[in-house]
């Protein structure tokens, strides 16, 4: 690979980090083609970059973003994993290929600039997703008229039961 080729390298992942909101670095060794196939599939479903790539030019393609901090922690091959709108997608996808696969590991990662170790990015997989949160929110957010407008139903309720009653109690009398 000659100089043009590794800034290319460079550059291109540089702007990807830039915008990533999260970035996790794994091991892969051992791995098959098939087997990183699969897991690039399933990163392909969330929007997530995955890319293998030498640790010096890792180092620097992240020097001057947020995930700066990893830069540090380099060591022996790996790959990155950039995940752009939702990190807990991110974090349950690597979490579950790391369960099934033994040759797999999360190494460490960083979300907005914040270190995570491996256990870190483990626990970050255990919350609920961004739609999950946003219908939780939204299901807060539409209880509050829906049980106001079922108090006014109850009253205009009771209130017919009573005039019901009344109109009943004439008419037996």
């Amino acid at each position: 690979m000659n100089r043009q080729e590794k800034a290319q390298i460079i550059e291109q992942l540089h702007e990807k980090a830039a915008r990533a909101s999260i970035a996790v670095v794994t091991d892969f060794k051992g791995l098959t083609v098939e087997e990183l196939t699969v897991l690039r599939a399933k990163f392909y479903e969330f929007g997530v970059d995955y890319q293998v790539v030498k640790n010096t030019l890792a180092r620097l393609a992240l020097k001057d973003t947020e995930h700066g901090g990893l830069s540090e922690h380099f060591k022996e091959n790996c790959a990155v994993a950039l995940g752009y709108e939702d990190p807990v997608a991110l974090a349950k996808v690597l979490a579950d290929y790391d369960r099934t696969n033994k040759k797999f590991a999360i190494r460490f990662g960083s979300l907005e600039g914040k270190f995570l170790d491996s256990d870190g990015v483990k626990e970050l997989a255990k919350m609920p997703s961004k739609p999950e949160l946003l219908s939780s929110v939204l299901g807060t957010m539409q209880a509050v008229p829906r049980n106001f407008v079922c108090l006014f139903a109850n009253i205009e309720r009771k209130l017919l039961w009573a005039l019901s009653a009344i109109k009943d109690q004439k008419e037996a009398a």
